[in-house]
């Protein structure tokens, strides 16, 4: 088989190398072309280093190209996967450390709440460039897969005003499911069966198989409990699930930030999360870890590139959807995976417009979603608060509308059980101000939000959070690797 694959906001280039060297552990794939581009000349030269040296270990013929034309890379394309971060590490400090002023504190910041929603506002319009680019030059019948975040705005947004065809794709159920296994005892993770549904990083397993035997809450809640390292960091995962029935997909941090309850009281934070790693509830956790391993890439870049020229193992392929898709869509290899597409009759309990995350089965007719699922009414109810602040986030970022993205992070669910309405509307103008030059549909409010900072009487604070950890240096990160190789 021969066609291409371009790849935007390459210069990611751990996710990058690993959807690369998925798609080559598909046999019939190896004379495609890999089209590569990113706005960053420099991530692209390092990405295209380690994966032609991929290439020429395992003496394949694929091809790779790289440039910061996205049009030229985008020509001729079968698929399109976007990973891009709009505005890098710099606008994403701002996510955290602005809303922070305000009480507001997020370990994430890239779904909702008010790091996710202007993450979202700096996207979007690129994204319509993106489709626009796609749907000019790419192939008549290309498919648009998107892992950037924030999942659903962005899939939102390219599915109803891009009108490019387009999935949204996660791996949070995977790594859910992992668990599950995990505190169930499985010699595998094929002895486990489940659906999974609603919103993205808002997944629930509404049904659970071990074996093909029912798997019930209080059997789960106990698992849970029992497990030595589960039951300490997945602490507010755990009461979620007690009081809703059933377990949420995302992790401990990602989901304490999507509820009202959790993270809304300094004092009551630490009690729900857990420091032993980032992702379990951090203050700004995962732009801590984004910053050092950024740093860690760019001063370890040899020990990458001499790592990319080990033969490509296909049993190390792992679980991201993108290979399975495309393996499945060119080969008629049916595969079974969660989805992010819009609902239209796929979980009858959402608004039909949202984006939802469900089962869904890909042959060479497409992708093919499991219709008529019903969510628990809690689980619904959360989901529904969130696809408000998203419905609302997407039509501000394609209007320019500064009140109604106000409005927006009002609405949200963790911001409303924070702030006050007038701090709402002065943090809305400090993130526009800090971030104008990601946020060119909002150009002609920047001089009015500029000046009602300069008058404003809402206080302020400098606060770090209830649980911030400082940036690690290169040598205390070589210095813990090394001890963990030796307890390993």
């Amino acid at each position: 088989m021969s066609f291409k694959i371009a790849i935007i906001g390459a210069g990611s280039v751990g996710f990058t190398k690993k959807l690369f060297t998925d798609i080559l552990c598909v046999p019939e794939f190896k004379d495609i072309e890999f089209a590569l581009t990113d706005v960053s000349e420099h991530n692209l030269q390092m990405i295209k280093a380690i994966l032609d040296r991929i290439v020429e270990a395992n003496r394949l013929p694929t091809k790779v190209t790289a440039t910061t034309d996205r049009r030229k890379a985008l020509e001729g394309a079968r698929y399109v996967i976007s990973c891009v971060r709009v505005g890098g590490l710099e606008a994403y400090a701002d996510d955290i450390r602005i809303p922070l002023k305000y009480g507001i504190d997020q370990c994430v910041g890239d779904t909702i709440c008010a790091g996710g929603i202007l993450y979202g506002q700096r996207n979007i319009p690129v994204i319509l460039d993106f489709c626009k680019d796609i749907r000019e030059v790419a192939e008549t019948n290309v498919k648009f897969l998107n892992y950037a975040n924030p999942m659903a705005m962005n899939t939102w947004a390219a599915i109803e005003y891009g009108k490019v065809d387009t999935v949204g794709l996660c791996h949070g159920v995977q790594h859910g499911a992992e668990q599950i296994a995990e505190v169930l005892g499985a010699k595998s993770r094929q002895e486990l069966d489940y659906v999974c549904s609603g919103i993205n990083h808002q997944t629930w397993f509404i049904d659970l198989r071990l074996n093909g035997r029912p798997i019930g809450k209080d059997e789960l809640v106990a698992a849970f409990e029992a497990h030595p390292v589960y039951s300490q960091q997945e602490k507010l995962r755990i009461d979620v699930l007690k009081r809703f029935g059933v377990y949420s997909t995302e992790s401990n941090g990602h989901l304490s930030e999507y509820l009202p309850w959790y993270r809304k009281r300094p004092d009551e934070i630490t009690r729900w999360i857990d420091m032993s790693d980032w992702i379990h509830g951090e203050t700004g956790g995962y732009l801590r870890y984004s910053t050092e391993t950024r740093n860690w890439f760019e001063t370890e870049y040899p020990q990458f590139l001499e790592a990319a020229s080990k033969p490509i193992d296909p049993e190390k392929r792992s679980n991201e959807h993108a290979s399975h898709i495309l393996e499945a869509l060119e080969t008629n290899r049916v595969y079974r995976g969660h989805f992010n597409v819009k609902n239209d009759g796929v979980i009858t309990n959402l608004p039909q417009d949202a984006i939802v995350e469900s089962p869904g089965f890909v042959d060479r007719f497409g992708i093919n979603m499991a219709a008529g699922i019903t969510l628990p009414e809690a689980c619904a109810a959360t989901c529904i608060s969130s696809i408000n602040v998203q419905r609302m986030s997407v039509h501000a970022a394609i209007s320019g509308d500064i009140d109604l993205l106000k409005l927006a992070v009002l609405h949200d669910p963790l911001v409303g059980a924070v702030s006050t309405p007038e701090e709402v509307w002065q943090m809305v103008d400090e993130m526009v101000v800090a971030q104008a030059a990601w946020l060119p549909q909002y150009a002609h409010a920047v001089p009015a939000a500029r000046e009602r900072l300069s008058t404003s009487q809402v206080k302020t604070r400098e606060w770090a959070g209830a649980a911030r950890r400082s940036v690690r240096s290169i040598e205390e990160l070589r210095a813990e690797k090394t001890a963990l190789a030796q307890v390993g």
